[in-house]
């Protein structure tokens, strides 16, 4: 008897082992794509900041920070994008679940989460900021960046789409 104890004791740290190695290979998967996440965010914002500009006479709209490489994201803290012109502020912040991957603020999985918020100085001056919430989600067909606006429960995705919806409001 006692030697089977023993015998079932090996086998569960053995299983225990495997279960680390598996556990520590979707770490590094979910890091790769949270850096790819990160990435493609990036890449929204520059594609509408150069497109705007292209229509422009002079460059009028700036991103911060102006390059973005994915060894930039920080998994450890608060990332931060800002799209402005002429003192009308978009910034979009996002950082890592606490876990690898959450369902806590919305239905669908996510690795990643955060917020868009524009502004300008008379929205500043009546203590008004709109605020969406916005989340790298684990879609069924693949991955994507979504917002969820609050207030009214909508969603989509955040795309160029949605940046222009943005600044629409803050002109």
């Amino acid at each position: 008897m006692h030697r089977e104890r023993l015998k079932r004791l090996a086998e569960s740290i053995n299983a225990l082992s495997a279960k680390d190695d598996l556990l520590l290979q979707k770490t590094r998967e979910i890091a790769a794509l949270r850096q790819k996440a990160a990435g493609q965010l990036y890449g929204v914002c520059v594609g509408f900041v150069r497109e705007v500009n292209a229509l422009l006479p002079s460059p009028e709209v700036r991103l911060d920070p102006e390059t973005y490489a994915p060894e930039a994201f920080h998994d450890d803290g608060v990332n931060l994008l800002q799209i402005h012109v002429r003192g009308r502020i978009l910034q979009v912040t996002f950082e890592a679940t606490p876990e690898l991957i959450s369902t806590e603020e919305f239905r669908v999985p996510y690795v990643l989460h955060g917020a868009t918020r524009c502004f300008n100085q008379q929205l500043l001056d009546q203590q008004l900021i709109e605020e969406h919430l916005l989340f790298y989600c684990l879609e069924r067909t693949h991955p994507m960046w979504r917002f969820f606006d609050a207030r009214t429960y909508r969603t989509g995705v955040f795309d160029d789409e949605y940046l222009v919806s943005l600044m629409e409001r803050l002109l």
